[in-house]
């Protein structure tokens, strides 16, 4: 005994607003895609303000190079200059040390890890067999 609401209208009619439901749909997906497209209006901006972001971009280059020419003014304090230098001294006597030291071990570190490769190698070939 309930009344159903859909019941009292053609199917012409329900047809007609069902089309007319899907151009509304279609209409707001394209607004709302021409609302997301960023690059095209960016462009189109372009396009009608040419000008101004000639002018913006002018001024980003100027403050850009105007701060990268500024000079820091750098504070050291004289009694921990020299500790620093020394210690720059230490690590070049240190990392020259290694070099020298590096070099003249080379051939003996070559030849231990040459021999223990091999009786690797020979070790795996015999338990093969």
């Amino acid at each position: 005994m309930a009344k159903e609401p859909g019941r009292k209208k053609s199917p012409n009619q329900l047809s007609a607003e069902i089309a007319r439901s899907r151009e509304l749909v279609e209409h707001d997906l394209r607004s709302v895609r021409s609302e997301l497209d960023i690059p095209r209006k960016i462009r189109q901006s372009f396009r009608t303000q040419t000008g101004a972001w000639i002018a913006v971009a002018a001024v980003i280059g100027v403050t850009l190079a105007i701060r990268s020419t500024r000079k820091k003014k750098v504070y050291v304090d004289a009694r921990t200059g020299h500790k620093t230098r020394t210690k720059f001294l230490e690590a070049g006597f240190v990392l020259g040390a290694l070099r020298i030291a590096a070099t003249l071990f080379k051939p003996v570190v070559v030849k231990f890890v040459t021999r223990k490769v091999r009786d690797y190698a020979g070790s795996s070939r015999s338990a093969r067999k």
